[in-house]
């Protein structure tokens, strides 16, 4: 989706579309031009004071503090959320954010709106946007300028998702290929590290629907067994903004249900190969340019 300067216009998806990465969707041509930097931070934070308006904002900035609080506080994250309203804390500032897959904000009004929506996401929570590191192959050394300007960091190496959580982490996933969500839980299978992470992003449940069952558990193991034990809550999405937002949803990993697993569960956990997935949905460290 091109940005023409002109009013917002939804695309309406193809029935059978892929949802997957936005990075793979892009043309060859995007980001080649020369971005003006503060131009484009200052549309982008337009398109912050645009969302700031809309209902579904304050849904998402809820739902976000109501998973941190269970996790800097090491409280169940399956409780009603109208009952861990009086522990939500003013600020998550003890939160890391890690965003993968943004896509080429300067030139797709989709990823543009999703970038907005996390640096509200970050101003809500008070979460220091040094302590937020942003990675998309796709991106321009322009994009990468306007991130630095913003107050991001700006990561160097393609992690593939693999990154080990050490602190409770907020990852942005919008719309990244499922291979992505499967590293990220593969790298922090554990009935410990699991518990650090939230995530927005993807409907793990959703994924499953869309993809043929056997496909599923074969090539994307691990989201295929956190289904059983992650608590989803959907995310608000108002109609005019459907390609930006679908399908998303606040995702977290209870304690409690993890301590019930049987310890078979963490016993083996090999990394995810993908010979089976030519449209791997990802970019991977050999196939950059």
């Amino acid at each position: 989706m091109s940005d023409t300067g002109g009013e917002w216009q939804v695309a309406r998806r193809r029935k059978g579309a892929s949802r997957s990465s936005k990075s793979l969707q892009v043309s060859a041509a995007c980001g080649q031009e020369s971005l003006d930097v503060g131009k484009t931070v200052k549309r982008i934070r337009d398109t912050m004071s645009e969302l700031r308006c809309e209902e579904f904002w304050h849904d998402w900035k809820e739902q976000l503090l109501v998973a941190a609080s269970a996790s800097l506080s090491k409280s169940p994250a399956d409780k009603d959320a109208e009952d861990q309203s009086e522990r939500i804390p003013r600020t998550c500032q003890q939160l890391e954010c890690v965003c993968y897959g943004l896509g080429p904000f300067a030139s797709c009004v989709s990823a543009r709106y999703q970038l907005a929506m996390l640096l509200l996401l970050l101003e809500a929570g008070q979460i220091p946007l040094k302590d937020c590191s942003v990675y998309d192959p796709v991106f321009s050394s322009g994009e990468r300028d306007v991130l630095r300007d913003l107050g991001l960091t700006v990561l160097s190496e393609n992690e593939e998702g693999k990154r080990l959580v050490e602190k409770p982490t907020f990852f942005y996933l919008m719309h990244c290929g499922k291979a992505l969500y499967n590293n990220l839980l593969w790298k922090n299978w554990s009935a410990r590290g699991l518990p650090l992470m939230i995530i927005i992003g993807n409907s793990f449940s959703g994924m499953r629907d869309r993809t043929i069952e056997k496909e599923f558990t074969r090539d994307y193991s691990y989201i295929s067994k956190a289904v059983d034990f992650s608590v989803e809550r959907k995310l608000a999405c108002p109609s005019h903004l459907i390609d930006v937002f679908n399908d998303t949803a606040v995702i977290t990993f209870p304690s409690n249900s993890l301590n019930g697993l049987p310890q078979s569960t963490w016993a083996e956990s090999p990394e995810p190969q993908y010979p089976h997935s030519p449209d791997l949905e990802i970019i991977l460290k050999e196939t950059q340019s």
